[in-house]
């Protein structure tokens, strides 16, 4: 989905000025323990299902939506892998727009859905082997890919 009315208003007030946004970002698996991955148009990099967090939206909320806008697949956030933010967050986008994020990465599990860009926002899906992970538009820590067996689930509260 194109910017929403909330972040455009913040955009005419602000115009290219760095504005910091909460997001969320899925690592999602296949039956073979593979991690899927999208790429947008005229990107390079590879990157997670992710999306900004709306006023009034949960991140368990805001994280259903961008993962079905963007994969067509319905999911349950499992557990939070991390929260992760600061300068290695900035992006500037093609237009000049300035934005750092500070982003909720959940392990999520599919409910049901086929691989489809609902919101024509993705170019392109595949699932990668934790040893041949793409490069990556954003610089998650390698170690948020990891199965951790042991890890406790942190409830995610709607």
């Amino acid at each position: 989905m194109p910017m929403s009315e909330y972040y455009q208003s913040l955009r005419l007030k602000l115009g290219s000025e760095l504005l910091m946004i909460p997001s969320v970002a899925a690592v999602i698996r296949n039956d073979k323990d593979e991690i899927l991955f999208i790429r947008k148009p005229e990107d390079t990099l590879w990157g997670l299902p992710a999306g900004a967090i709306e006023p009034g939206e949960s991140p368990a909320r805001a994280l259903r939506r961008e993962v079905f806008e963007e994969t067509g697949l319905m999911v349950n956030p499992a557990r939070i892998l991390g929260v992760f933010g600061g300068e290695k967050f900035r992006y500037v986008y093609s237009n000049g727009h300035q934005v750092e994020y500070l982003a909720i990465v959940f392990e999520c599990t599919i409910v049901k859905g086929t691989l489809q860009s609902v919101d024509g926002e993705v170019e392109a899906f595949q699932y990668f082997k934790m040893n041949e992970l793409p490069e990556l538009s954003v610089p998650y820590p390698k170690e948020i890919f990891t199965q951790n067996a042991g890890m406790p689930t942190i409830s995610v509260f709607e």
